[in-house]
């Protein structure tokens, strides 16, 4: 089992960049893969990103590719969100998401994923 708390929010101006990071607590950290997620008021929860155990196969959702890099530490159980040139449509509640082993093809779902983190609050301003 894994615990999770994601930092690093905040309010920025668009096109200004921020890290974020998800720590997780436990055992095993490099057997899990991990994903971001974000959601808007009023809307549903949407893939951002997601980075595999393993090969450490990488995806992007279209919106952020070439904005957004996902990366891992494993040797400090941390995963980082590094997004540049933020856009005030990308306000949100950032998640960090996990699940032991690879998510398979539905990666970008969130039902896959067993373990959240609380979240933490980006806002865009323009």
């Amino acid at each position: 089992q894994v615990q999770l708390v994601e930092s690093g929010g905040g309010l920025v101006q668009a096109g200004g960049s921020l890290r974020l990071s998800c720590a997780a607590s436990g055992r095993s950290f490099s057997m899990y893969s991990f994903t971001w997620f974000r959601q808007a008021p009023g809307e549903e929860r949407e893939f951002v990103s997601s980075i595999r155990t393993g090969d450490g196969q990488i995806y992007y959702a279209d919106s952020v590719k070439g904005r957004f890099t996902i990366s891992r530490d494993n040797a400090k159980n941390t995963v980082y969100l590094q997004m540049n040139s933020l856009k005030p449509e990308e306000t949100a509640v950032y998640y960090c998401a996990a699940v032991l082993g690879e998510p398979g093809r539905n990666y970008f779902r969130a039902y896959v994923y067993d373990y959240w983190g609380q979240g933490t609050q980006v806002t865009v301003s323009s």
